[in-house]
């Protein structure tokens, strides 16, 4: 698929001998299968559409554009990793975003904040004319997600403009952004990454992986069950350590590090109200939940 071949003439004999079990598996029927709310990893998307034997796209949009705006073509591996092209029926630009360095007008890759108009938006937000005028402006949505628009057209989500904020320092921090690259490190399931204008360092509540945690505490003498693995010194100074190679790799700057970290043993789960059913983060309810501990990992560091 990758050299230029459809869907159905790259390995038609793999698929009638290996892969249509999958493919009967899902009912034997599926042609197409969409995917929105959270982005799928690209090794994912990859593997989902040789074994399924149908097309995996990806689409994007918001409830206020009527949901679908943006949706992949099948067939087409370079927007592998990427939403597609705009649907007939949007106009969409990209605005720039300069306090995260994000230009529109670059020649290279131009980045900035997704705005969409077209007779599919909403008309605004029920009672709240004031959220309405924040996000419609001359008639566009501002939807605060970051894009890159791509060589073939389609778009590629990278970032999210309302989820930034400023250090003590004057530094603007893309939390999103960093979550990603430090969602990568070994051990690590999920990350969640703090800070504020009052601070001059990030800190974070992690997910450790159970398995790759508890082989260290094995090689490393630290013994206990997992919670108490999770509060040992040694554990969080090697999660630490871990984040720092992968920042270091990444080239982030030193206000984007993390400076310390609470093992988290539970997952961020909907039950506690940390997460979305499509498992987005409530920064305000994790922020709120974790407010002790957050404000302790700054006090220790004073």
């Amino acid at each position: 698929m990758i050299k230029g071949s459809k869907h159905e003439d790259a390995a038609s004999i793999f698929d009638k001998l290996v892969f249509t079990k999958v493919k009967r598996g899902l009912g034997g029927r599926v042609r197409v299968i969409l995917s929105g709310a959270a982005p799928l990893s690209n090794h994912v998307e990859e593997f989902l559409r040789v074994v399924t034997c149908s097309h995996v796209l990806q689409g994007y949009g918001l409830t206020e554009t009527c949901a679908g705006s943006f949706v992949s073509l099948p067939n087409n591996m370079s927007m592998l990793g990427t939403v597609g092209p705009p649907v007939p029926y949007v106009e969409v630009h990209l605005e720039s975003v300069p306090e995260m360095g994000y230009d529109a007008l670059s020649k290279e890759s131009p980045r900035g904040e997704i705005c969409i108009r077209g007779d599919t938006l909403f008309s605004g937000y029920y009672k709240r004319e004031d959220l309405t005028k924040e996000v419609l402006v001359d008639g566009w949505f501002h939807t605060g997600d970051i894009g890159e628009w791509q060589h073939d057209g389609s778009m590629k989500i990278i970032d999210r403009k309302k989820n930034i904020f400023k250090l003590s320092q004057g530094e603007y921090v893309a939390v999103e952004n960093l979550e990603n690259i430090f969602g990568q490190a070994p051990n690590v399931d999920s990350i969640w990454v703090y800070g504020n204008s009052f601070e001059s360092c990030l800190v974070a509540v992690i997910n450790p992986n159970k398995q790759g945690l508890e082989r260290w505490a094995e090689s490393n003498g630290v013994s206990g069950d997992f919670a108490s693995i999770c509060g040992d010194a040694k554990a969080k100074e090697f999660i630490l350590e871990e984040l720092s190679k992968t920042g270091k790799d990444k080239k982030l700057k030193g206000f984007e590090m993390i400076r310390a970290v609470h093992l988290e043993p539970v997952l961020f789960d909907m039950e506690r109200d940390l997460i979305t059913p499509t498992y987005k983060k409530k920064r305000p309810q994790l922020l709120k939940y974790y407010q002790g501990i957050i404000d302790e990992m700054y006090k220790s560091m004073k």
